[in-house]
């Protein structure tokens, strides 16, 4: 994919169009340096597939958001982390992913909850979800998260990602039935997709080998993954720049 890089990371220039002589001018606040940054890292990750470039720029712009007032660029940080995962991932280093976004937020719990969504998608689709088992465990049980409209599905992600793969059946019955973010139907659901691994536990050597096969298949670079990247990617630019959202994501 090849685009202008003169026109691609213009996201917030002429936002307004040109102004009527008789309507009042308005003052536009400038862009942080982190938020240029981040413009800048999205066109390296996307236009010019640059990942290495593009993973150094987020560090960059993090380094600089140490200067600014805690709270005052929350998605900006929530976006360099995708930009990060991603090129991380591009270039198969995404064991690194969860020691990297870590360094920035320092506890588990304290992660975006889609920062978090996306750490459980990539080390399940690697097969290796025993990777984020302790840090999704300290995020939902932290009373903070459990008010936020995104718990619910986070809930849902660990059970289905990383307890039941990993045979937690107990624990993923705890979870079902000690929170209050299911709905009965829904906990009837899980409840029920937990009973159904039970039984699948007594059969654990059969078919096990065509099972194994099928998973050598696994790559953070394939389809599912960055198309759900891409849209959380999509709608984090969005509420940081609404015109962002014109630069393509590649799957």
């Amino acid at each position: 994919m090849k685009s202008d890089p003169a026109t691609s990371a213009a996201p917030l220039r002429a936002l307004g169009g040109a102004l009527r002589s008789s309507e009042p001018v308005r003052a536009v606040p400038a862009p942080s340096a982190a938020a240029l940054l981040l413009e800048e890292a999205a066109d390296l990750l996307v236009v010019h597939l640059d990942f290495g470039a593009a993973l150094r720029t987020c560090e960059r712009a993090w380094q600089g958001l140490a200067e600014e007032p805690a709270g005052a660029s929350l998605e900006v940080k929530c976006s360099l982390c995708v930009v990060g995962i991603q090129a991380l991932a591009e270039m198969d280093r995404w064991r690194e992913v969860l020691s990297w976004v870590l360094q920035y937020y320092q506890a588990p719990e304290r992660l975006p909850p889609k920062v978090l969504e996306l750490c459980v998608l990539l080390y399940s689709k690697m097969q290796e979800p025993g990777a984020v088992l302790d840090g999704v465990r300290a995020w939902l049980q932290d009373p903070d998260n459990q008010g936020l409209p995104e718990y619910r599905s986070l809930a849902e992600l660990h059970l289905q990602r990383v307890l039941l793969p990993l045979g937690l059946l107990s624990e993923a019955e705890e979870l079902v039935v000690g929170s209050a973010a299911f709905s009965e139907k829904q906990r009837l659901d899980a409840l029920q997709a937990v009973s159904a691994a039970r039984q699948q536990q007594t059969h654990v050597h059969s078919g096990s080998e065509e099972t194994q096969t099928l998973n050598q298949e696994a790559s953070p670079r394939s389809l599912p993954f960055l198309y759900k990247l891409a849209q959380i990617f999509q709608r984090i630019r969005e509420a940081v720049s609404p015109s962002l959202c014109r630069l393509p994501i590649q799957h």
